[in-house]
């Protein structure tokens, strides 16, 4: 059968027959029909010849060599590798760099150490579909990974492995959150419901015990109230930590408040608080009421967990870089260097029972964190045991307005 070009060719000398027939019917000169027909034909196989090889045998690119394939791989920051016949074939940078550098020839059993992986990964059978493999303490027992391994037309396999630390972090935070967040409403309200329990039954009537019982439901209501506004505040923050706030704020102004409404309200300890403000210090750029927030949660912690009758120091000033500094120190029992860098994680306490008995709900220095990283600042917290705790918070400084250029002056003439 004839098809494709060859087709159109046979027409195309057909027709070039018939008009070297008709040339020759019409003039008689066989030399011209027969100049036609030669003519035609040529032509004809010319062009099926051009044709043919531009159809047939298309221009093919070259494959990419294996030096591009490796800058490609490179540029992938998750760790990928090929593995052909149970063995690494192709690893990129961030596979190496996890699982070693000399990774590339060796079986893929022993490059990713994990039972979970090993059968994925040696299997000789052509792959189904794969569901992600968990990968739990590679590299390092805190690190978890996802692997997902999927074939390539020549048989190797493609294995990419996903970081997910981060996204398992995130998630065991949510799960103690709520967990610690029950837990804290549940014991005041369980306390409640005992106490009316009890209310209601004989000991009612007595006045004295009615009096005592009703103001530990209020203290455990309180607890609850302080807990639930906390809550709400943390919330709040942290739908707004990607606004940087920009309203020029008096910090050495706010101090003063803050510390004469916590004075006010603390009796003999309000007497203990010294401050040390620089009133030569700049405004800086922030939310009044969170930095507000911010003081009250550093100056009454410092005054619950600070021996009765120590100073509680409050400073403010301009530190050489430039930077606004407050540090709030107090001399206390101090904090185990253990403690420290979990402080600020929501509800984690030094000592549990002392937090409680002084009423703190476990959210205060989490809420300041949040504060200070939508100010763009910085919260540093030193303690010593026996000697006492230092909170310092560093903030950058109001950016100075830009003034209008000034109007030229226009003279009357």
């Amino acid at each position: 059968m004839l098809s494709g070009f060859g087709l159109r060719t046979f027409w195309a000398i057909v027709v070039v027959v018939i008009a070297a027939g008709a040339v020759l019917a019409i003039t008689g000169d066989i030399q011209g029909a027969i100049v036609t027909l030669v003519g035609g034909v040529a032509a004809a196989l010319v062009a099926a010849g051009t044709g043919d090889d531009a159809t047939e045998t298309p221009a093919v690119p070259p494959p990419p060599s294996h030096s591009i394939l490796d800058e490609v791989l490179d540029a992938i920051i998750e760790p990928v590798m090929l593995i052909r016949d149970g063995r690494v074939s192709v690893a990129n940078t961030a596979a190496r760099d996890l699982l070693g550098q000399y990774i590339v020839g060796d079986d893929a059993r022993v490059a990713i150490r994990h039972p979970a992986a090993a059968e994925h990964l040696s299997a000789p059978q052509p792959l189904g579909i794969e569901r992600a493999i968990e990968l739990v303490g590679l590299g390092n027992r805190e690190q978890r990974w996802e692997m997902r391994v999927g074939q390539a037309s020549d048989g190797q396999r493609i294995v990419h492995l996903i970081d997910q630390t981060g996204n398992y972090a995130a998630e065991r935070m949510r799960v103690d959150f709520v967990a610690n967040a029950s837990h804290e409403l549940r014991t005041p309200l369980a306390s409640i419901l005992g106490f009316i329990e009890t209310l209601s039954d004989e000991a009612g009537e007595d006045a004295m015990v009615r009096t005592r019982f009703l103001k530990v439901m209020d203290d455990e209501a309180q607890r609850m109230l302080r807990l639930i506004e906390d809550l709400i505040s943390l919330s709040r923050i942290e739908a707004e930590k990607y606004r940087l706030p920009d309203n020029p704020v008096d910090l050495a102004a706010l101090v003063a408040d803050v510390r004469a409404e916590l004075a006010d309200g603390a009796g003999e300890r309000g007497r203990d608080l010294v401050d040390l403000v620089d009133p030569a210090v700049p405004s800086v750029s922030g939310d009044r009421v969170q930095l507000s927030q911010m003081l009250h949660n550093l100056i009454g912690n410092a005054m619950k967990y600070g021996r009765a009758g120590t100073p509680v120091t409050i400073s403010l000033r301009r530190d050489n870089s430039g930077m606004v500094r407050l540090s709030v120190r107090d001399q206390g029992e101090g904090i185990a260097a253990v403690h420290i860098p979990r402080l600020t994680e929501r509800f984690y306490r030094a000592d549990a029972g002392r937090s409680r008995s002084v009423g703190g709900t476990g959210l205060g220095l989490a809420i300041v964190k949040h504060i200070v990283e939508r100010h763009r600042g910085r919260l540093d917290i030193v303690s010593q045991v026996g000697v006492g705790t230092t909170v310092m918070v560093i903030l950058p400084p109001a950016k100075a307005p830009t003034k209008a250029p000034a109007k030229d002056a226009v003279t009357k003439g």
